[in-house]
């Protein structure tokens, strides 16, 4: 029974991860911490895991001391040092933050203003996006757990890019999440009178998640891409939708476009390529690790629209941090995630 460690468990990332670990068959939840509850049971914070998930918000060292594997669910800039605390213990850690996902310092002191305080924990940091590098994030032991946004938008573009069937260049990502997104802590955007019955765009053009989207495509491509990313704040507790546009190559159709997507995700159990005609939808993918992604063509254009949506909070985030720790200690992938989304 792999011991899992959380830090950051009162955060809304971290505590769906005790949520999912709670119910692994071959995992449990050894120790969870949390720098603004320290001394609180988990519990207190969070009455739905009363008498099911009890245990003390402890420090750092010991969590790392209690676990085979740490999961960070820090703000970004608060993970390098309790990464280098594991790797010196001997530990797997998967970062959920933002610290480990760019591979550029040079990109990190562009959209996160800070450094590199580590540099051989970053090269040897795998990102943590399955479904696209499996098989570098087997028995690794540092995984950078993608963010929501960017799991949602190279998930949906990355077949047909692969292919060649559609330009890497002028990429268009609409894009709309529920409020969980942007963190526990309240904030005046996402105060209920603010939010209810409203739907606007953020950080249009200037969202951090953008070079971690473009780096994944650039990986799986071997070309540039350059891409626009408008976020939009939807008034729902969970949910990512990505509505993606990208003209079609010359002579490509959209029977190849969607052969591309069945030989690249036939396989894969958390992505469900839609039938034609139905289009992707947060209702359908919510409290479940899946990833729909359904395409579409606007014929006038040549622009194929390739669409997304998943649970922020679980492919988003901590569903797709189980997924790295099943690859990591090599479990079966789906282990501790194969429930069924709810039906309403």
């Amino acid at each position: 029974m792999i011991r899992a460690g959380v830090v950051g468990a009162t955060g809304y990332a971290g505590a769906e991860l005790v949520r999912l670990l709670s119910g692994h068959p071959g995992a449990q939840v050894a120790a969870v911490g949390s720098r603004s509850s320290a001394g609180k049971p988990l519990s207190e914070i969070y009455p739905a895991y009363y008498r099911l998930c009890d245990k003390v918000c402890g420090p750092e060292d010991e969590v790392i001391a209690k676990s085979d594997v740490v999961f960070a669910a820090l703000p970004s800039g608060l993970s390098q040092e309790l990464a280098a605390k594991c790797r010196e213990a001997g530990k797997a850690f998967v970062d959920m933050g933002a610290d480990f996902r760019l591979k550029r310092e040079e990109d990190y002191q562009t959209w996160y203003k800070g450094k590199f305080v580590f540099p051989d924990l970053h090269e040897e940091a795998v990102y943590g996006l399955p479904e696209l590098f499996r098989g570098k994030i087997r028995g690794g032991k540092l995984v950078a757990n993608p963010g929501c946004y960017a799991t949602a938008v190279p998930l949906a573009l990355a077949p047909a890019l692969e292919a060649g069937l559609a330009s890497s260049e002028g990429i268009v990502a609409d894009c709309a999440s529920g409020v969980t997104g942007s963190g526990r802590k309240p904030t005046q955007n996402t105060h209920f009178a603010e939010l209810n019955e409203s739907m606007t765009a953020y950080k249009a053009g200037c969202h951090r998640h953008t070079p971690e989207m473009e780096q994944t495509l650039r990986a799986v491509t071997g070309k540039d891409v350059s891409l626009t990313f408008v976020p939009h704040l939807l008034p729902v507790s969970r949910g990512i939708l990505a509505t993606c546009y990208a003209r079609l190559a010359p002579g490509a159709t959209m029977e190849q476009v969607r052969a591309a997507y069945e030989a690249r995700y036939g396989k894969e159990f958390f992505i469900r390529l839609l039938p034609e005609g139905r289009a992707a939808d947060i209702k359908n993918v919510r409290l479940s690790n899946f990833c729909d992604i359904s395409l579409h063509l606007d014929r006038r254009t040549g622009t194929l629209i390739a669409v997304s949506a998943l649970d922020n909070m679980v492919k988003g985030a901590a569903g797709q941090a189980v997924q790295n720790m099943n690859l990591m200690f090599g479990l079966e992938e789906t282990a501790g995630l194969t429930a069924m989304p709810p039906a309403f």
